[in-house]
């Protein structure tokens, strides 16, 4: 599979996509989300990927809208603006909603668009020096489409703070505020990000990981006994699959499952 903007390979079932603009700090233009949204979907289609991770190549993770697109924007239509954030819309949904464990590698610092994109996948791991934030209220922009994906994963009042100030802070502020999920140094960091992805492939199942992100993602939008309802449904249709069947089996006769 060919691409111009970024990396992709597959190995021990683990995808590895990397923003390659370093150039730019890998900074997002349209063709660069086309690609990503490219990527994403061939590791989602692909049965031999179980996780997938995103990293950059250089000195920054993704420094988010490229200045020469920030420029064209100014040129569009209503119309235009429009789809083109429906574009950036659907790899955001896309990734959120992808089948598949997504853990951000954040190896330098995430701005904007770029610290939306460490938003909206699933584990994300960042060395003590990055920096990341939501700085788009400082050129009169607003960080409309990341909005709601951070008020759901780290709350409104720390959303706020964040989206309001347009400051940018330090990996640690950004663990503690749960936007990441933990800090590692840069030494340890590939290590760390490999042994989390060989974790989820060999000691978990892809059906419960499936179905655990899905509910993850559904229940906080349901009433409490409608999320129970929902919640009860997946659990008798989880019982039925063919992974818990081998899971229990191997648990009940002591046998390490490798999945």
């Amino acid at each position: 599979m060919d691409f111009s903007l970024l990396q992709y390979e597959v190995a021990s079932r683990i995808a590895t996509i990397t923003l390659n603009r370093p150039e730019k700090r890998n900074a997002l233009n349209g063709p660069l989300v086309a690609e990503l949204q490219k990527a994403f979907g061939a590791a989602a289609a692909d049965d031999a990927v179980k996780v997938i991770v995103l990293k950059g190549n250089g000195e920054a993770f993704c420094a988010g809208a490229d200045l020469e697109y920030l420029q064209q924007l100014q040129q569009n239509t209503y119309e235009e603006n429009l789809e083109d954030s429906r574009q950036l819309m659907r790899l955001f949904q896309q990734i959120y909603d992808l089948d598949k464990i997504v853990i951000a590698q954040v190896e330098g610092h995430a701005v904007a668009g770029g610290c939306g994109l460490v938003t909206v996948c699933d584990l994300s791991y960042a060395v003590p020096e990055a920096m990341l934030g939501y700085t788009e209220v400082k050129i009169g922009f607003i960080p409309a489409l990341v909005a709601v994906f951070l008020v759901r994963k780290i709350g409104e009042g720390r959303s706020r703070e964040l989206l309001l100030t347009g400051r940018l802070v330090t990996a640690e502020k950004a663990a503690a505020d749960g936007l990441i999920t933990a800090v590692v140094p840069a030494a340890e960091i590939k290590k760390k990000v490999a042994g989390i992805a060989t974790s989820l492939c060999n000691d978990a199942s892809a059906n419960s990981l499936k179905a655990t992100k899905k509910l993850i993602g559904t229940v906080l939008d349901l009433p409490i006994e409608q999320g129970l309802a929902h919640a009860a449904t997946l659990n008798a249709a989880t019982r039925g699959h063919e992974d818990c069947k081998r899971g229990i089996a191997a648990f009940l006769n002591k046998e390490k499952l490798v999945w």
